[in-house]
């Protein structure tokens, strides 16, 4: 997929998601907004209530919009034989669609009435859709190949390159301004801080620092602009690299967290919701089939 087409699919998936919620939200608003008791009166109860045509159909489709967007998603991952069927990354993005879309749907089932064990899978699902959206922030966070997956640790190292031997091959330096151009990429241990936030400030601010000497030092020496200019993009390759490396440590073990929050609360929405459409079946209530 084209960089423009993956474009026009986001849009498009995007779009779906805002028109569905939308023209339902237009169609069903005086209903909607009604207190419970008042419901009963309103022309479009029997169709619009959750075991009516209109909201029992919403509560199905999402259903299984939900379902097929784990399922497919999970299948694509775990199994080898289907890494050559599209990228990983436009997989997860059909995933977020429908498992965006579906909440949506089973939202309006429940025409914003919800209790007793229901309101557990609802609740559940909401749990589902919010961690969704933390852990899409945590996934674009980790390097990964233009494939989508992940880079381990090891393969971001190697991505480095030894800046002290290209800038002998590009130029020659006083041997004080090549240490400190050197040793100006060298992580710092002392900007290290538990707090992700704080060391994340402290080493954009001393990255700019790093940049603002390394400009210093290639001023005091006799060399072309594009020179100048070369060696600046080799530092600023090797900091991008060095955060990178940093990130991918981070959001690795931040997605071990996430995991821990998004899986259960999947898992309970769908035992719920099997539960629901079970007992749903035993009491005699269908579609329109």
């Amino acid at each position: 997929m084209s960089k423009p087409v993956h474009i026009l699919y986001i849009i498009v998936l995007t779009i779906i998601v805002i028109a569905a919620f939308t023209t339902i939200t237009y169609l069903g608003f005086s209903y909607y907004r009604l207190p419970i008791e008042e419901r009963f009166f309103h022309p479009d109860h029997p169709i619009l209530k959750p075991s009516g045509d209109w909201g029992h159909g919403l509560g199905i489709i999402g259903s299984v919009f939900m379902i097929i967007g784990v399922s497919v998603y999970m299948i694509r991952k775990r199994f080898r034989v289907l890494t050559r069927i599209g990228l990983l990354k436009h997989w997860l993005e059909f995933h977020i669609f429908l498992c965006s879309l579906g909440p949506i749907l089973v939202l309006f089932h429940t025409s914003f009435k919800f209790g007793g064990l229901v309101a557990i899978s609802f609740w559940s699902m909401v749990a589902v859709f919010l961690s969704g959206i933390i852990g899409r922030f945590i996934y674009i966070q980790i390097p990964r190949t233009i494939e989508g997956r992940e880079l381990s640790l090891n393969e971001v190292r190697e991505m480095k390159s030894n800046i002290g031997d290209t800038i002998h091959k590009l130029v020659s330096l006083d041997e004080k301004s090549y240490s400190v151009i050197v040793d100006s990429t060298k992580k710092k241990v002392e900007l290290y801080h538990p707090n992700f936030f704080v060391r994340y400030i402290r080493k954009y601010g001393d990255d700019m620092k790093t940049v603002r000497n390394v400009k210093a030092v290639l001023r005091q020496n006799k060399i072309t602009k594009s020179q100048k200019k070369q060696i600046l993009d080799l530092v600023k390759s090797d900091i991008s690299l060095n955060r990178r490396i940093d990130r991918l440590v981070t959001m690795q073990n931040l997605f071990k967290y996430w995991h821990v929050a998004h899986l259960p609360f999947a898992l309970v929405m769908l035992i719920i919701m099997i539960i629901h459409v079970v007992v749903t079946i035993t009491f005699g209530y269908h579609w329109i089939f």
